[in-house]
Protein backbone atom coordinates (compact mmCIF):
# COMPACT_ATOMS: atom_id res chain seq x y z
CA UNK A 1 0.00 0.00 0.00
CA UNK A 2 1.46 3.86 -0.77
CA UNK A 3 1.41 5.75 2.33
CA UNK A 4 2.86 8.43 0.47
CA UNK A 5 -0.54 9.50 -1.26
CA UNK A 6 -2.84 12.67 -1.09
CA UNK A 7 -6.33 11.01 0.14
CA UNK A 8 -7.31 14.68 -0.99
CA UNK A 9 -6.60 14.46 -4.40
CA UNK A 10 -7.00 10.04 -4.12
CA UNK A 11 -9.99 8.37 -5.48
CA UNK A 12 -9.71 4.55 -5.24
CA UNK A 13 -10.53 2.64 -7.71
CA UNK A 14 -10.76 -1.23 -7.31
CA UNK A 15 -8.47 -3.19 -10.04
CA UNK A 16 -9.43 -6.68 -9.31
CA UNK A 17 -11.65 -8.60 -7.02
CA UNK A 18 -11.57 -12.45 -6.02
CA UNK A 19 -14.45 -14.40 -4.72
CA UNK A 20 -14.02 -16.92 -1.66
CA UNK A 21 -15.84 -19.87 -1.23
CA UNK A 22 -17.54 -18.18 2.15
CA UNK A 23 -18.82 -15.14 1.02
CA UNK A 24 -15.69 -12.78 0.54
CA UNK A 25 -14.37 -10.65 -1.44
CA UNK A 26 -10.44 -9.78 -2.36
CA UNK A 27 -10.27 -6.13 -3.53
CA UNK A 28 -7.26 -4.85 -5.26
CA UNK A 29 -6.92 -1.29 -5.08
CA UNK A 30 -4.77 1.17 -7.91
CA UNK A 31 -3.00 2.24 -4.35
CA UNK A 32 -1.69 -1.28 -4.12
CA UNK A 33 -3.60 -2.56 -0.79
CA UNK A 34 -5.64 -5.54 -0.99
CA UNK A 35 -9.16 -5.03 0.99
CA UNK A 36 -11.32 -8.08 2.18
CA UNK A 37 -15.04 -7.39 2.13
CA UNK A 38 -17.10 -10.34 4.30
CA UNK A 39 -20.38 -10.28 2.18
CA UNK A 40 -22.05 -12.23 4.40
CA UNK A 41 -24.20 -9.75 6.19
CA UNK A 42 -25.31 -7.97 2.52
CA UNK A 43 -27.03 -11.12 1.66
CA UNK A 44 -30.16 -10.86 3.17
CA UNK A 45 -33.29 -12.02 2.31
CA UNK A 46 -35.65 -9.70 0.72
CA UNK A 47 -32.76 -7.46 -0.34
CA UNK A 48 -31.68 -6.48 -3.44
CA UNK A 49 -28.23 -8.53 -2.62
CA UNK A 50 -30.44 -11.74 -1.98
CA UNK A 51 -29.89 -14.02 -5.27
CA UNK A 52 -26.39 -13.28 -4.58
CA UNK A 53 -27.02 -16.34 -1.45
CA UNK A 54 -26.20 -18.46 -4.28
CA UNK A 55 -22.47 -19.10 -3.74
CA UNK A 56 -22.75 -20.03 -7.75
CA UNK A 57 -23.96 -16.73 -8.36
CA UNK A 58 -22.25 -14.77 -6.09
CA UNK A 59 -18.79 -16.01 -7.41
CA UNK A 60 -19.78 -16.36 -11.51
CA UNK A 61 -20.96 -12.65 -11.85
CA UNK A 62 -18.48 -10.89 -9.38
CA UNK A 63 -16.70 -8.54 -11.91
CA UNK A 64 -15.27 -4.86 -11.84
CA UNK A 65 -17.36 -2.81 -13.43
CA UNK A 66 -17.49 1.40 -12.76
CA UNK A 67 -14.30 0.96 -11.06
CA UNK A 68 -15.81 -0.80 -8.13
CA UNK A 69 -16.90 -4.42 -7.10
CA UNK A 70 -20.31 -5.40 -9.09
CA UNK A 71 -22.18 -8.48 -9.21
CA UNK A 72 -23.23 -8.04 -13.02
CA UNK A 73 -26.43 -10.62 -12.71
CA UNK A 74 -27.77 -9.76 -16.42
CA UNK A 75 -24.51 -10.31 -18.05
CA UNK A 76 -24.50 -7.33 -19.78
CA UNK A 77 -21.51 -6.06 -18.43
CA UNK A 78 -24.11 -2.80 -17.56
CA UNK A 79 -22.82 -0.51 -15.49
CA UNK A 80 -26.27 0.74 -14.52
CA UNK A 81 -27.77 -2.54 -14.39
CA UNK A 82 -25.68 -4.55 -11.36
CA UNK A 83 -25.47 -4.76 -8.38
CA UNK A 84 -22.46 -2.37 -6.86
CA UNK A 85 -20.86 -1.31 -3.34
CA UNK A 86 -19.56 2.46 -3.19
CA UNK A 87 -15.37 2.25 -3.20
CA UNK A 88 -15.00 4.72 -1.02
CA UNK A 89 -16.81 2.20 1.57
CA UNK A 90 -14.74 -0.33 0.65
CA UNK A 91 -11.48 1.07 1.27
CA UNK A 92 -12.23 2.00 4.08
CA UNK A 93 -11.89 -1.63 5.33
CA UNK A 94 -8.93 -2.45 6.91
CA UNK A 95 -5.69 -3.49 4.29
CA UNK A 96 -5.30 -7.58 4.54
CA UNK A 97 -1.92 -9.22 3.47
CA UNK A 98 -2.10 -11.25 0.40
CA UNK A 99 -3.42 -14.60 1.57
CA UNK A 100 -5.71 -15.17 -1.22
CA UNK A 101 -2.83 -17.95 -3.00
CA UNK A 102 -2.63 -19.31 0.20
CA UNK A 103 -6.78 -19.92 0.36
CA UNK A 104 -7.17 -20.85 -3.51
CA UNK A 105 -7.98 -24.35 -4.52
Amino acid sequence: MNTQLDFSRFFPCVLQAVATDDFQVYVYFNDGSVRLLDAKPLLQPGTVFEPLRDIAVFKDTLTVLNDTVAWDLSGKRDGVDCLDLDPETLFALPAVSEELWDTAQ
